[in-house]
């Protein structure tokens, strides 16, 4: 995980993060884990199910607007998953989650994890600015620092 997701590459998706909120009202939390503990996989846990867990044990959901977007990687599948809060129900086409998810994938299939983070994190801050512009005195509700499991 660490050769794919180095402290260059983390410090640029914080950037990317710092930079991205800047331009909407949202919260975006980056993590990554490596891949699930063998019982885990066993119990038949999936990527999407996980992303959920992760979502609430970094606290995701705790934001003021409830507009917190978690942008799950599983390296050993190269899988991502989005999980977005509740004040974007009704609001977002999943399509639109997927695509996301699906430009990530492509480019990390590739080995290019930083252009596929930073892709990710340009195409869900073009949906947090659609439905949460920025507003005077918005406060950054969690860490940008992306999250390695």
């Amino acid at each position: 995980m660490r050769s794919a997701f180095d402290d260059r590459v983390l410090t640029a998706i914080e950037q990317a993060v710092h930079a991205c909120e800047s331009k909407h009202c949202g919260e975006i939390r980056f993590a990554v884990e490596g891949a699930l503990h063998p019982n885990v996989v066993w119990k038949g846990v999936t990527a999407a199910e996980q992303a959920k867990r992760v979502f609430a044990e970094l606290g995701v959901w705790d934001t003021e607007l409830n507009n917190g977007v978690l942008v799950y990687v599983l390296l050993a599948d190269r899988a991502v998953e989005i999980v977005a809060d509740r004040g974007f129900a009704g609001r977002v086409a999943p399509e639109e989650w997927r695509a996301a998810c699906a430009a990530m994938e492509s480019e990390f299939r590739q080995g290019r994890y930083l252009e596929g983070a930073t892709a990710g994190i340009e195409a869900v801050g073009q949906i947090l600015t659609r439905h949460f512009p920025a507003t005077a005195g918005d406060r950054n509700e969690l860490p940008d620092r992306p999250a390695l499991l």
